[in-house]
């Protein structure tokens, strides 16, 4: 992977969130001259902050014109996995509407490369999309093919399965939701738990990202960053009361399953043959890590 990105100017938008807190640590440490965005105000020591909202074509298209980035990281947007009707304007808005505006604002710029965070929910070809959130997941990737096609805008879609990890802030997440409650002493109140998904660790997506900015000839692919391997609901749960107590019994079935949910896949051999890039954290030294981070500090 990139040992350095000095002296490059890179705009991280969702810098404020899990996945993006953790790239800006990781780019300040190859250093990477770091702008960061989030839609509202941030005070920072080790990187330039922007308040703006991407949905907003002008303000979209000035922040491109001021920071003139070199490398683009999107991680921003709404991230909601409920079939919910209420979802489809705002999915569309801060999802598709958003990175639309920033992939416009990129080709009247000169076109720096983009690197966008898709989702393993975006469906296959054959398959429809299961969520508000799916749907605009995968229009996003249709624009991006064309934007590289049509405009020549170096962009890279990688599409992260179930991302964990220490400082991961949505408490109604599995692992932080199951984490919190049994280090509280209170009972998980969970679904079936019979669903399978990929599960990989924070930090070695941030080098799926670093690698996908740094890897030639690989503009206008969509790249799976996962680990390869399906585990339960379940099993992610009890592997969790071990490491918290060992004691605790979590109710399943008491929340009803989600419809239409599908075990996702990460296509690990394509990625690894075209982004040199694989998962190398363990799910039992990734979920270790995780829960000693909340117990430090006693969340």
């Amino acid at each position: 992977m990139q040992s350095t990105l000095a002296p490059q100017r890179v705009l991280v938008t969702g810098a404020a969130g899990f996945i993006g807190s953790h790239l800006c640590a990781r780019l300040q440490e190859l250093g990477a001259e770091v702008h960061g965005v989030s839609r509202h105000d941030r005070a920072s020591d080790s990187a330039c902050w922007w308040q703006t909202d991407l949905a907003e074509y002008p303000a979209a298209h000035q922040l491109m014109e001021e920071v003139r980035p070199d490398l683009v990281f999107h991680l921003a947007g709404e991230v909601n996995g409920s079939r919910e009707l209420a979802l489809f304007p705002s999915t569309t808005r801060n999802n598709l509407l958003s990175t639309v505006n920033l992939l416009t604002s990129a080709c009247e710029i000169g076109g720096p490369r983009v690197v966008l965070s898709g989702s393993a929910t975006e469906p296959k070809p054959d398959q429809i999309p299961t969520s508000p959130y799916a749907a605009s997941k995968a229009a996003i990737s249709i624009y991006a093919r064309m934007f590289h096609a049509c405009y020549g805008i170096p962009v890279v879609n990688l599409r992260p399965s179930m991302v964990y990890g220490p400082g991961q802030g949505d408490y109604e997440k599995l692992i932080p939701y199951v984490t919190r409650s049994l280090l509280r002493g209170a009972v998980p109140q969970l679904t079936s738990g019979v669903h399978e998904f990929d599960w990989v660790y924070v930090d070695d997506v941030v080098e799926a990202f670093i690698g996908a900015a740094s890897t030639d000839d690989i503009a206008g692919e969509s790249l799976d960053v996962g680990s390869g391997e399906l585990v339960s609901v379940h099993s992610i749960v009890e592997r969790i009361v071990r490491l918290v107590d060992g004691t605790t019994q979590p109710q399943f079935g008491e929340v009803p399953d989600r419809p239409r949910e599908t075990s996702l896949l990460a296509d690990v051999q394509r990625t690894r043959e075209l982004l040199g890039w694989q998962a190398r954290t363990s799910l039992d030294d990734g979920l270790a890590t995780t829960v000693e981070w909340y117990r430090e500090r006693h969340m």
